[in-house]
C-alpha cells in the first residue's frame, strides 16, 4: 500500500514540474467484465518519455445471474394419493385419500377424536361449487383405553405475613407564575 502512495505521489510531483503534461482524455468503451483506466502519455519533447499508467483497474469477475427455469404448465393436472396409520400402541388411527382431475377435487379424511368418536369429513372441490364439505361423526364400538386414577394429595401450604411497606408522601409542587419579560431601553 506504501508502494501504491509512494507512486502516486511521484507521477503527481512530475505532473507538476510539467515533466509529465496530462493529455486530452478519450474515453473508450471498456470491455463489459473490466474496467476502463485512463491511460497518460508524456509531453512530446526531443526525447520521448512514456509513464507508467497511474492505476491499473482490476478485471471484474462477470457475474452471471442464474436463469429461472420455466416450469411447463399443466392445463388438466390428474393425481390421486391415499395413507393409513393405525397405531395399536398409542390407539392413534387416521386415514385420508384425495383425487383430482382437471379442476375437479374429491377426497375424504377420518381421525378418532378425543371423546372417542370417529370423524369422517368427505368434501368435493370444483369451479362451479367451491369447496364443500360434509362431516359425519360415529361412536366407535371398541372400548377406550382406561387409565388408572392419580391420587391427589396436597400438602399444606404455609403462610407468611409480608411485611408492610409505607411510601413517604407525595409532595406537589407550587404552580409556577411567569412575569413579561422586562426590556431596559
Amino acid at each position: 500500500m506504501a508502494f501504491k502512495l509512494v507512486v502516486l505521489v511521484c507521477t503527481f510531483a512530475a505532473a507538476n514540474a510539467g515533466i509529465i503534461a496530462p493529455a486530452a482524455y478519450t474515453a473508450h468503451p471498456a470491455p463489459y467484465a473490466y474496467a476502463a483506466a485512463p491511460v497518460v502519455h508524456a509531453a512530446p519533447a526531443a526525447h520521448v518519455v512514456h509513464a507508467a499508467p497511474v492505476a491499473y483497474a482490476a478485471p471484474v469477475a462477470k457475474v452471471v445471474a442464474p436463469v429461472a427455469k420455466v416450469e411447463e404448465y399443466d392445463a388438466h393436472p390428474q393425481y390421486s394419493f391415499a395413507y393409513d396409520v393405525q397405531d395399536g400402541l398409542t390407539g392413534d388411527s387416521k386415514s385420508q385419500h384425495e383425487s383430482r382431475d382437471g379442476d375437479v377435487v374429491q377426497g375424504s379424511y377420518s381421525v378418532v377424536d378425543p371423546d372417542g368418536t370417529k370423524r369422517t369429513v368427505e368434501y368435493t372441490a370444483d369451479p362451479h361449487n367451491g369447496f364443500n364439505a360434509v362431516v359425519h361423526k360415529e361412536p366407535l364400538a371398541h372400548v377406550a383405553k382406561v387409565v388408572a386414577p392419580v391420587a391427589k394429595v396436597a400438602a399444606p401450604v404455609a403462610y407468611a405475613a409480608a411485611p408492610v411497606v409505607h411510601h413517604a408522601p407525595v409532595v406537589h409542587a407550587a404552580p409556577v407564575a411567569y412575569s413579561a419579560p422586562l426590556y431596559h431601553h
